[in-house]
């Protein structure tokens, strides 16, 4: 006869490497794999505890004198869009949503490429090739969805404009990676998949939309804050964002808790054991 065990969860930390949204600081990440049978119910608590996916792990910034990342999520029952925000929506009815499971496409690489080395072509993620783009959308071992938008009327009907990889949670659509074509960045593509989502998320009864984290201080993340209806993971709880500008992103050396007592305090699955403290330093994610 055979019996399995369950998983309990084995924490590291990333070393610590230069900070890719605020110029001078360096980052550090908490990570753990997403594996097994409990892989949907780790993806679901943790990210209901700032934890992001990439891939077969999940990752929560941790860095030594910086707490500047906040998790952000929008509340899809209280958003209202803004008036610059519905003429995004105006000015994009012409693209028309296709879901697919994560599969990748040689028109999304495509897409990928002109979007890196238009808008990101000194990122960590410039030099991706082929397999690792495959991978980056297909190694999930939770429920994720391809959606992609495309030109449905226009002068350019049929051709691909965005992507965005999402997670479906308990809670929520997790936006975990999007990209689009340079040439029409006047369209603001990048807000509209979050628009379009919240709407995608009010249709099937979702309470929340992940956005990811905003960073106060880092002109990337500005636009997050636009969005109304914002809550941000701080405090170890989720609260609104109502005054953007009292977050600054400061440094000082007690601004993060020790390594093994952030392990401590975070709530796994009901299936699973507590999670143990976290392993030696590795190189990266």
């Amino acid at each position: 006869m055979r019996h399995s065990l369950p998983t309990i969860p084995q924490f590291y930390v990333t070393a610590p490497q230069p900070c890719p949204y605020l110029a001078g600081r360096m980052e550090r990440k908490l990570f753990t794999a997403l594996q097994g049978d409990q892989a949907e119910a780790m993806n679901d608590t943790l990210s209901r505890q700032g934890f992001r996916r990439s891939q077969n792990v999940l990752y929560r910034p941790s860095c030594a004198e910086c707490c500047a990342c906040l998790s952000a999520r929008i509340r899809v029952a209280d958003f209202k869009p803004s008036r610059s925000q519905r003429r995004i929506l105006k000015r994009n009815a012409h693209l028309r949503r296709h879901v697919t499971s994560a599969w990748a496409t040689e028109d999304q690489f495509d897409l990928f490429r002109r979007y890196l080395d238009s808008r990101h072509a000194d990122g960590g993620m410039a030099d991706m090739d082929v397999f690792e783009f495959a991978a980056m959308i297909e190694e999930t071992p939770v429920r994720t969805r391809i959606l992609e938008y495309s030109d449905g009327t226009g002068r350019s009907k049929g051709a691909l404009w965005s992507v965005c990889l999402t997670d479906v949670l308990e809670d929520g659509l997790s936006l975990v990676y999007s990209f689009f074509d340079p040439e029409f960045a006047q369209n603001s593509l990048g807000s509209y998949m979050i628009l379009d989502q919240v709407e995608l998320a009010r249709r099937v009864g979702l309470p929340y939309v992940y956005l990811g984290y905003w960073v106060p201080g880092s002109p990337k993340m500005d636009y997050k804050a636009r969005f109304s209806a914002l809550e941000i993971y701080h405090g170890e709880r989720w609260q609104p964002l109502e005054a953007p500008e009292r977050y600054s992103g400061t440094t000082h050396p007690l601004s993060v808790k020790p390594i093994a007592e952030q392990v401590a305090s975070l709530a796994m699955p009901d299936t699973l054991s507590a999670p143990v403290a976290p392993g030696r330093m590795t190189r990266g994610l």
